[in-house]
């Protein structure tokens, strides 16, 4: 470790709070559906899709409504990305020839995609074409953060607003949002990327020579707009293969900082924007504390061991940090950093191989997400996932007072703490019964390329990754097959919206009680005090449930580390 690894993170960290409160105060103004300086140009364009589309943005809907147009809404893009893909290689903007993609993979990607997951069991620069990319991935990238924007929007009215039958409509928070943040945010994202030697074009590849005189041919496309949407909306699929490792993708130190940063924006912003919802901003502040507080824990772990490298190899006389894996560009705090930002945010993006990490490193990772992705979060996703603890907090403190616990003004039930309850076991529930599953089928031992518990931190991640809808993998894990492709599949779908019908059941019995004031009785949900029970309850909650697995995986590969063992 050295003072100039601290020191990017520190400033990274520094940066994040500091745009909090500027991100908040434009996510709080399309959260009340205010003008914004952009709708002189861009309002004419809203009010065209809701002439076209036959929507009234001022309708009110119930939850169960609004659950109901996201659910379809979502279904349709899944079954539209389905069909792109299948019918691949018969479309246009296909100047490699790619061939139609299978039916379990174009499954695997179309739910993938939908559900903000970007897990991908392919290499895109040898298996899309640049429509794919953009008909089918990108405008995914889009609207499914769109889409936890908008979830997020519907759980703040929940406890903002008083004696209310509606909680917003999805329609016009999704079109808001991607047209007065994502779309614009991501125009000025890519000219940055552009200038910064990333590829946007529209050919499918280039010849060139390399310095031995040979001549090579070279995947690009449309790279830059995809990755300004991949890492604003917490999306994470590549257009190539090797991620944000690849210099087209990613090509310095500067860039690297600017992703991360990128990656964490919305979900910090969502904060503040939370706290001047129900009117406290104090309420933010104590979320995002408690959210920045677990992950700079989590990066000085994983920091701590990539730096001090594998004892086996130290013992062999080749010392220095662990960079098995890692671009030399980024280095070991560049990559621990980005490995910790990445699976706190959801976004799946990597710029180093996990599964070549030390093995408690590779941990953090995995245990970031098997918190449930609220440590900032995807974007929506973290805010209301971490409110859903929250419930459960002020639940405990209820009982430790004495009295009914009350949030933001709101008292929360037993109906709010049953479904918090319910959304929260979803993700320990698929995690361990499908990584049980396939540790025992042969379909998927098959798997991974590792024996021992490596292997078994393969599968392991791959379903946490799937479920917790992140996308990142141990890439050891041999995925791109039917039986993989489904239960993959399978596990993205109910690890994203098995949480959100529950919570926007929640949105809805709130926003139907009125407010009740604090008094001298009551719990405080600003200081210290509950920021360290929101901690607590995160750690204990969402990491209990997996220390088993744990145990199995990375703890039992560190021991065989220390033991002298190569893995």
């Amino acid at each position: 470790m050295t003072f100039q690894g601290w020191l990017l993170i520190a400033a990274f960290t520094g940066l994040m709070l500091a745009l909090a409160k500027p991100m908040g105060l434009w996510l709080h103004a399309l959260y009340e559906g205010r003008r914004t300086p952009l709708h002189a140009v861009l309002g004419p364009v809203e009010r065209g899709f809701y002439r076209l589309s036959g929507i009234d943005p001022a309708e009110d809907q119930s939850w169960r409504r609004y659950a109901v147009h996201m659910l379809v809404f979502n279904a349709v893009l899944t079954l539209l990305t389905y069909g792109l893909l299948r019918l691949q290689g018969l479309l246009p903007l296909n100047g490699l020839g790619y061939a139609g993609i299978g039916a379990d993979g174009a499954f695997n990607t179309a739910v993938s995609f939908a559900t903000n997951t970007n897990w991908q069991w392919y290499s895109g620069e040898a298996a899309m074409s640049n429509l794919s990319q953009m008909l089918a991935l990108t405008i995914h990238n889009f609207l499914s953060a769109a889409t936890g924007i908008a979830l997020a929007f519907a759980f703040f009215r929940g406890f903002a607003r008083r004696s209310a039958t509606g909680i917003g409509n999805f329609w016009a928070d999704v079109t808001r949002v991607t047209l007065y943040l994502l779309l614009p945010a991501c125009i000025v994202y890519a000219l940055y990327l552009v200038a910064s030697g990333v590829p946007q074009t529209l050919a499918a590849s280039v010849d060139v020579a390399t310095l031995e005189g040979a001549r090579q041919t070279l995947a690009l496309g449309p790279v830059a707009s995809q990755e300004a949407i991949k890492m604003l909306g917490t999306n994470g699929g590549g257009f190539f293969n090797a991620n944000s490792a690849h210099p087209f993708e990613n090509p310095s130190a500067v860039t690297n900082l600017v992703q991360m940063i990128s990656i964490f924006a919305i979900g910090t912003g969502l904060t503040w924007c939370f706290g001047k919802a129900v009117g406290n901003t104090r309420q933010g502040w104590a979320i995002l504390a408690a959210m920045m507080t677990i992950f700079l824990a989590g990066v000085t772990v994983v920091y701590w061991q990539e730096a001090a490298g594998n004892p086996v190899l130290h013992q062999l006389g080749a010392g220095g940090g662990n960079l098995e894996g890692k671009d030399v560009r980024f280095g070991v705090v560049g990559s621990a950093l980005f490995s910790v930002v990445t699976t706190a945010a959801s976004c799946g993006a990597v710029n180093a191989m996990h599964d070549s990490f030390t093995a408690l490193g590779g941990m953090i990772p995995l245990f970031n997400i098997q918190l449930g992705e609220v440590v900032v979060g995807g974007v929506g996703a973290g805010i209301y996932g971490f409110l859903l603890f929250a419930i459960l907090a002020v639940f405990v403190a209820g009982l430790m007072v004495g009295r009914t616990p009350e949030y933001v003004g709101k008292k929360i039930e037993s109906r709010e703490v049953k479904l918090a309850v319910l959304a929260i076991a979803v993700l320990p529930l698929v995690i361990l019964g499908m990584t049980a599953v396939a540790s025992v089928l042969p379909a998927g031992l098959a798997g991974p390329l590792n024996k021992g518990p490596h292997g078994f931190s393969e599968i392991l991640y791959g379903f946490t990754s799937a479920a917790g809808n992140n996308g990142s993998a141990f890439a050891g894990l041999t995925s791109g097959t039917p039986f993989y492709n489904a239960m993959l599949g399978v596990a993205m779908w109910l690890g994203r919206f098995f949480v959100i019908v529950p919570m926007l059941a929640i949105a809805g019995s709130l926003a139907a009680k009125t407010h009740t004031p604090a008094t001298a009785g009551s719990f405080p949900t600003t200081g210290l005090l509950w920021t360290g029970l929101l901690i607590g309850i995160v750690l204990i909650v969402g990491g209990l449930t997996f220390l088993p697995s744990l145990a199995l995986g990375p703890i039992a590969d560190h021991l065989a580390m220390i033991r002298g063992q190569l893995f």
